[in-house]
């Protein structure tokens, strides 16, 4: 008897093991999506941070400014941020890092606001290190924003132990806390000129992550659509389709049709770049027609300077004509009152 039970507890592990390692299906990831309210939100942090390790490590680490901020989200209408996590700063200090992790989470909440993490990253700063982070340089977008784990540690580590540790203690911590969203494993793999060089770290996040079998969907969006390999991975792989898109509303709604065809619920989270014409008065609109989960970049102008546009830096860090990304001055002025009251009027009219 001894015997057998073990076979059906072998069984029933290897079962479960199994099931883990699926896609969700098509009926499970719509069942999800129409539980939710029309989500939208803000790629998010706060704007005494310059990147994800000021944000994160304990010296830096500031409670006021974050429930401040998401205070001017939740006053607009919107319900969810799109939030970075980095590896460092766990290995850091893991108990505290996920302590912070989850004193974010409640403040969200406090704000009725979800969160969707985002695990590893390929842009910007390709060499992060632990410790007090550099001032930003006057005018330049994102000067202190940094890669996880940076290059070449994306491939020299990308089948460590450290890094599926980090990975599946994150996720198992939070499997099944409904203030997470979802899981966005990897923002943009391939960029920085690493193309197909991320692919191994792409597929290990993924596997690390269906492994934990969290109650969230998991995905990866697509951003760049000469990527061949890399975007039939991560479409495959995703329970629900995501994708960046900061080009006009012609172009972007080519690519919604396109991405339609996965026949899958579709979250934007990345858009609005004024000054490439992908704005709220004109793609906002658009996502909500299309029942398409709307996240752009930026809340509050701060330390990551994205009022300045990717390649047009100002030196002397006067104020561009037009803002690149963001919506609020720090003391909660919006940049543009049209803006928000679009956002507000989309929020109520779109919610459930």
């Amino acid at each position: 008897m001894k015997k057998l039970a073990f076979i059906l507890i072998l069984l029933v592990t290897l079962l479960n093991n199994l099931n883990a390692q699926e896609r969700w299906n098509k009926e499970k990831a719509d069942a999800w999506y129409a539980k939710q309210d029309w989500i939208t939100g803000a790629n998010f942090i706060p704007s005494t941070a310059i990147n994800q390790l000021e944000m994160w490590q304990e010296d830096s680490f500031d409670q006021e400014t974050i429930d401040r901020e998401l205070g001017y989200a939740q006053g607009i209408g919107f319900n969810t941020m799109r939030v970075y996590l980095h590896s460092l700063a766990y290995k850091a200090d893991p108990k505290g890092f996920k302590n912070r992790v989850d004193t974010y989470l409640g403040l969200a909440a406090k704000h009725k606001i979800k969160t969707i993490f985002v695990i590893f990253d390929d842009v910007w700063d390709a060499k992060p290190e632990i410790g007090k982070q550099r001032a930003p340089k006057s005018g330049i977008h994102n000067s202190g924003w940094m890669q996880d784990p940076g290059y070449p540690a994306s491939n020299e580590m990308a089948n460590s132990t450290e890094l599926k540790k980090y990975v599946q203690d994150i996720i198992r911590t939070f499997k099944d806390d409904d203030r997470v969203l979802f899981w966005d494993l990897y923002n943009e793999p391939g960029n920085s000129g690493k193309k197909t060089e991320s692919l191994p770290l792409l597929k290990n996040v993924f596997a690390w992550a269906r492994e934990i079998n969290p109650s969230q969907p998991l995905s990866a969006g697509l951003w760049d659509w000469s990527f061949t390999e890399l975007n039939a991975y991560q479409a495959q792989h995703s329970d629900i389709i995501t994708y960046h898109d900061y080009e006009n509303p012609e172009w972007h709604r080519r690519v919604i049709q396109l991405l339609k065809s996965h026949d899958r619920p579709m979250i934007c989270t990345e858009y609005m770049a004024r000054t490439r014409d992908n704005r709220f008065s004109n793609t906002l609109p658009m996502l909500a027609e299309y029942n398409i989960g709307a996240i752009n970049w930026g809340l509050v102008n701060g330390k990551t300077n994205t009022i300045y546009a990717w390649d047009t830096p100002i030196e002397s860090g006067e104020e561009p004509l037009e803002w690149f990304h963001d919506i609020f001055r720090k003391d909660g002025t919006p940049y543009r009152n049209d803006e928000v009251n679009l956002i507000k009027k989309l929020n109520a009219e779109y919610s459930k």
